[in-house]
C-alpha cells in the first residue's frame, strides 16, 4: 500500500494508472474475441500502422492521437475488406501492411527529426509521454469501447463462435466484425503511448490466451482475461516504478509469467 501511495504522488503515474487500467480492460475484452476468430495478428499489424501515423503526426507537429486513431481505424476496415477477398489472404494482407507501414514510419522519421528519444518512446512506450490531453481522450474512448462491447456482447459472442449461424439468425456479422475492428484499432492506439508500438499487441493476446488455459465458457474467459490483464498491468507498472525499467516490457514479462503459471496449473490439474 505504501508503494502504491508513493506512486500516486506523481501526476504522471496517476495518468499512467488511469489509462493503463482502461486499456488493459479493453484489450482483454477484445483479445478474447480476436484470438478465437484467429484475428490476433491484427493487433500487431495495426500497431505498426499506428507507428507510421505517429511518425507522420510528429513530423507535422500534430496531436498523435488525432492522427493515429483515424488512420488505424481506416486500416482495420481495409484489412477486414481484404480478408473477405479470395485473391489475398488475411495474414498476407496484414504482413504487407505491417512491413509497409513500418518502413514508411522509419522513412518519415529519418527525413525529419531522426531517431531521437521521442521516437524511442513511440516504439517501446513511456509513461512520461502521455500528456493530460492524451489522458482525457484515452479515458473517453476507452469508456466508449467498454460500453459498446457490453451493449453488443451477445452479438459479438455469436459472431465470434459461429459467423455463419449468426448470419442465419439475422445478425449482420459484417457490421459486428467492423465494430470489433474499430474497437481494436482505438484500443491499440490508446495503448501505444504507454506500451509502445512493438509491444501493444501482446496486451491483446497474452491475457486472452492465459484465461483460455483454465476457462471453457466465453463469459468466464472474458472475465478472467480482464482480471489477468489488470493484474499484469499493475504488477508491471509497480516493477517499472521501483526499478526504473521500461513500462511496456515489464507488463509483457509479467503477462508471460502469468501465462506460464496458468499453463502449469492446467497441466497439474490434468
Amino acid at each position: 500500500m505504501k508503494i502504491l501511495l508513493d506512486m500516486m504522488s506523481y501526476p504522471f503515474m496517476v495518468r499512467a494508472l488511469l489509462v493503463g487500467v482502461l486499456v488493459s480492460l479493453c484489450s482483454a475484452l477484445l483479445g478474447t474475441s480476436l484470438v478465437l476468430k484467429r484475428y490476433s495478428m491484427i493487433g500487431d499489424g495495426l500497431s505498426h500502422i499506428g507507428f507510421a501515423a505517429l511518425a507522420l503526426a510528429y513530423a507535422l507537429k500534430a496531436s498523435p492521437l488525432y492522427v493515429a486513431i483515424p488512420v488505424c481505424v481506416a486500416a482495420a476496415f481495409i484489412l477486414l475488406q481484404i480478408k473477405d477477398s479470395a485473391r489475398i489472404k488475411g495474414d498476407a494482407a496484414t504482413a504487407l501492411m505491417t512491413s509497409g507501414a513500418l518502413a514508411i514510419g522509419v522513412l518519415v522519421i529519418s527525413m525529419t527529426s531522426g531517431m531521437n528519444t521521442d521516437v524511442y518512446n513511440y516504439m517501446f512506450g513511456s509513461i512520461l509521454a502521455m500528456s493530460t490531453e492524451d489522458v482525457y481522450v484515452s479515458i473517453g474512448l476507452s469508456a466508449a469501447v467498454l460500453v459498446l462491447f457490453i451493449l453488443f456482447y451477445n452479438r459479438i459472442f455469436a459472431v465470434t463462435f459461429d459467423e455463419t449461424f449468426a448470419q442465419a439468425t439475422g445478425t449482420n456479422s459484417r457490421m459486428f466484425n467492423m465494430i470489433i475492428a474499430f474497437l481494436t484499432a482505438v484500443t491499440v492506439v490508446l495503448g501505444m503511448r504507454m506500451m509502445g508500438t512493438l509491444l501493444i499487441s501482446s496486451l491483446i493476446v497474452f491475457p486472452a490466451m492465459t484465461a483460455m488455459r483454465v476457462c471453457r465458457r466465453f463469459q468466464t474467459t472474458v472475465m478472467v482475461a480482464a482480471l489477468v490483464s489488470v493484474i499484469g498491468f499493475m504488477v508491471g507498472l509497480t516493477f517499472s516504478y521501483l526499478y526504473a525499467a521500461p513500462t511496456g516490457a515489464c507488463i509483457v514479462v509479467t503477462d508471460i509469467i502469468l501465462f506460464a503459471a496458468f499453463a502449469i496449473a492446467e497441466a497439474v490439474r490434468k
